[in-house]
């Protein structure tokens, strides 16, 4: 008699959630089974090192967006601010540089040129300027310039031009001859303020004799010669070439005489002198020959 044969069952693989099959002793997929490591790591709370990171990070950017806001609140007075820097250093550079050229060698004084002279001699005056020579032009000394030319006294005034780079032209007004005053035996040509420009042993001619007597001699503003050279500076050429010998006791009496004839002219002060140059012109044209002109009151004259 045969044995019976054992029947053996197969396994029956079991599928999966995917119908795919399991073996029998097959493990399951760890991400199936496990949860993900980014679903973990996204799950947990940041530590304190990441914290201060983030920290700081939003304190970076918060600082670069106001940074930002304040360099365009304030552009517009930091350009002004930078026109003005620029400005000012282009203004520096100039007086630096102006100064750097006034004061340099090449601008030191090398020629001096007068100018206005008639009766003093220019070479006498650039001679006693010659201390000068050598001085850069802003560091002319115009005070010494000053004394040296004091010692013309026919000098009225001047004054002192600089013509870059190494010359100065000095101009000259000289004083202007009124008239003469006896000195004695000798006859000074005076100036109005009875500066002697001239002495000489015979009156000049063309100049009227001033005769100034007692204290009228003084030359102050209140002497008789003060007046009188105040009224031959008020005369036309033509009237002051006629006046022969003008006198003055007091700084109210002036008067004087014509050229050529015995006419005498009434002036009076040397208020009003213009007026009565004018009058004295036209009595001269309507009255010539008269023995008397007087003029002393402008608005009512008379002749005799």
């Amino acid at each position: 008699m045969t044995e019976p044969i054992p029947i053996v069952r197969a396994s029956v693989p079991v599928e999966g959630a995917f119908g795919s099959p399991i073996a029998d002793g097959a493990k399951t997929p760890e991400h199936e089974t496990q949860p993900s490591k980014s679903k973990a790591k996204s799950g947990r709370l940041p530590t304190n090192r990441e914290i201060g990171r983030a920290v700081r990070d939003a304190r970076k950017e918060r600082s670069r967006v106001e940074r930002g806001e304040v360099r365009r609140f304030t552009k517009r007075s930091r350009r002004r601010r930078m026109i003005w820097l620029a400005g000012l250093g282009t203004l520096v550079a100039l007086v630096v540089g102006v100064a750097l050229t006034a004061f340099s060698p090449l601008m030191a004084l090398r020629t001096i040129e007068v100018a206005g002279t008639a009766r003093i001699d220019a070479t006498a005056i650039k001679k006693a300027l010659e201390n000068q020579v050598g001085r850069p032009l802003p560091l002319v000394d115009q005070g010494a310039i000053r004394e040296d030319l004091a010692a013309f006294p026919l000098i009225r005034s001047y004054s002192v031009e600089s013509h870059p780079p190494n010359t100065i032209i000095v101009r000259i007004v000289e004083r202007q001859p009124i008239g003469v005053v006896a000195a004695g035996t000798k006859f000074d040509l005076v100036d109005a303020a009875k500066v002697t420009i001239a002495t000489s042993d015979a009156r000049p001619d063309g100049f009227p004799l001033i005769q100034a007597t007692g204290a009228a001699q003084d030359a102050d503003a209140t002497s008789g010669f003060a007046a009188a050279a105040s009224v031959l500076s008020a005369l036309p050429a033509t009237l002051l070439a006629q006046v022969d010998t003008i006198t003055a006791a007091t700084r109210d009496d002036v008067g004087f005489t014509l050229r050529g004839s015995s006419s005498t002219v009434v002036w009076g002060s040397a208020d009003q002198s213009d007026l009565k140059a004018a009058a004295l012109a036209a009595l001269l044209r309507s009255v010539p020959g008269a023995n008397r002109y007087d003029v002393s009151s402008p608005h009512s004259v008379t002749t005799g």
